[in-house]
């Protein structure tokens, strides 16, 4: 009986969390916007406190143009308020945006995108994430997949850090390589395309998207196959976008191109410096 009861519970929850994304695939999403908005929070600004920030005006006012731009385009269902940038000084390649209005972005990727356009492709992809709420969607199938359907917890998951764990802690193999790899591939390739149209519809040059996962390929030296990977492959990206190209070409009609100039150098710490 008490089997019963927690499957038409677990389902009624699920049923009424189900969402669809811009592609039309379907979505269970168990955490509220608020929810999101405060782990977004409270990761970001642990992130400030623990790796070091640049302070190179021209490489901050590079990033804040660009990311202008951008933000501007977003739906107000992703996030109505001003975002928060923030570049970080490290070598990393890597850039996240997170739900809030939150977007990092270290000096390593700079290095990889040669202009305006192609770092607007990189933001542009990460708010995509944003827009498509691909963090409620991971962390609701993580709650799932741990928690083997333990729909009752998911309710007070955002009230306290106990459950911090639950959303950090990798899934099992089975899981990790049936489930949650090919999700991460689905959330990525979603990005790409999100991404392109809101660069485009931003007054950059979506082509300049494929220009960047060149450059990408370029620099990934041992990628793993792309089976056992959360993200596509280079040249899967590069395929992709491609065949979208004439799509969101269409959505720069009539929009003013930005003047964001990229320094001629950009300061980058050798080592990462923690925040004492």
């Amino acid at each position: 009986m008490k089997k019963l009861l927690f499957c038409a519970v677990a389902a009624q929850i699920l049923l009424s969390a189900c969402s669809t994304s811009s592609s039309g695939r379907n979505q269970i999403m168990l955490y509220s916007n608020d929810a999101l908005s405060k782990m977004g929070a409270t990761s970001f600004e642990q992130m400030k406190a623990e790796v070091k920030i640049s302070q190179d005006p021209a490489t901050n006012q590079f990033v804040q143009c660009v990311a202008d731009a951008i933000t501007i385009n977003v739906p107000k269902s992703a996030h109505n308020g001003e975002w928060e940038v923030v570049v970080f000084d490290s070598p990393q390649i890597n850039a996240f945006a997170l739900p809030g209005g939150k977007i990092g972005v270290y000096t390593g990727i700079l290095n990889v995108t040669e202009n305006q356009d192609q770092l607007a492709a990189i933001m542009g992809h990460e708010v995509g994430h944003v827009i498509e709420h691909h963090s409620n969607e991971r962390l609701s199938s993580n709650q799932v997949a741990q928690g083997g359907l333990a729909i009752a917890g998911v309710a007070l998951a955002a009230k306290g850090n106990k459950n911090k764990a639950l959303w950090m802690a990798g899934l099992g193999l089975g899981v990790q390589y049936g489930v949650l790899m090919p999700y991460g591939r689905t959330h990525e390739s979603e990005a790409d395309i999100v991404g392109q149209d809101l660069m485009a519809k931003s007054g950059f040059e979506p082509s300049a998207s494929i220009k960047l996962w060149q450059n990408m390929a370029k620099n990934s030296k041992s990628a793993p196959p792309e089976f056992l990977s959360t993200h596509p492959s280079n040249q899967t990206r590069i395929k992709q976008l491609t065949a979208h190209l004439p799509v969101s070409k269409k959505l720069m009609t009539g929009t003013k191109t930005p003047n964001c100039v990229k320094p001629e150098f950009i300061p980058i710490s050798k080592v990462e410096e923690a925040k004492s």
